[in-house]
């Protein structure tokens, strides 16, 4: 089973730390949603887990090989990203973009085999995107765009997909059908590590929640023991009432 493993992680940029000694593993079977306030680290953590930004201290492992090291297409065969930042080069059709996703298989627009061919058509319908599969990408609404990069990370099928605010730009209907997404992709064995900003979303659907503020990894455990009114106040600095999974923000501190 692919497993990501971080340990004592540090990222520096002069004098400041970005990610101060974060450790943190996951693979198949588990849904991980990260959290924390806006600059607290999470992005620059993700993409030191992958090997795309260094690290001052500390390791991040896929299989135990150094992620830094890893070839790019074997990095992507193993785990789908989908940043934050999801800029087009070129309007091109829906179905092009989603397609990007086979290219760690060896696939390149307009010369699919059978299995990318099915990978694109599943990720195009699980994301309501049919209808617009030859529509120009620039055609399209900024929720729809945000559809069409998660389908090309479906599309990967990989056993690892990380994703920064995947929801980000989604109505609330997309937004569940997108966790609901992640949520079978999991239970069909792959590992998801997700970003989110909506604590509720979170609660409603993650195994473990990794709680972050000022590039420190604060807490990790399930939605029951981790998600609390102090946890609320430490992490975003805000008063709230928590019932279960139901959470109401009271005030700023």
């Amino acid at each position: 089973m692919t497993e990501l493993v971080i340990t004592q992680a540090t990222v520096r940029a002069g004098d400041a730390a970005l990610v101060r000694d974060a450790s943190f593993r996951f693979s198949g079977g588990e849904l991980v949603v990260l959290l924390g306030p806006n600059g607290a680290g999470k992005t620059t953590l993700l993409r030191a887990a992958l090997g795309l930004t260094a690290l001052t201290q500390g390791s991040a492992t896929l299989d135990g090989v150094a992620t830094q090291t890893l070839p790019a297409a074997a990095r992507a065969r193993a785990v789908a990203y989908l940043p934050q930042q999801r800029p087009l080069a070129w309007p091109a059709p829906v179905r092009d973009v989603i397609a990007l996703g086979r290219y760690a298989h060896g696939a390149a627009v307009g010369r699919l085999g059978a299995l990318d061919t099915k990978a694109v058509d599943e990720a195009l319908a699980a994301c309501d995107l049919a209808p617009f599969a030859q529509r120009a990408t620039d055609q399209l609404s900024g929720g729809e765009q945000a559809r069409v990069h998660f389908a090309r990370a479906l599309a990967a099928q990989t056993p690892l997909l990380i994703a920064d605010e995947p929801v980000a730009a989604l109505d609330p209907y997309h937004q569940l059908r997108v966790m609901n997404l992640i949520r079978d992709y999991v239970q069909a064995g792959g590992g998801a590590l997700v970003v989110l900003h909506d604590i509720a979303l979170a609660a409603r659907f993650a195994d473990r929640l990794l709680w972050m503020r000022q590039g420190e990894i604060k807490a990790s455990g399930t939605v029951a023991e981790t998600l609390t009114e102090d946890r609320l106040a430490e992490i975003y600095r805000v008063t709230a009432r928590v019932r279960g999974t139901e959470i109401d923000i009271l005030d700023a501190l």
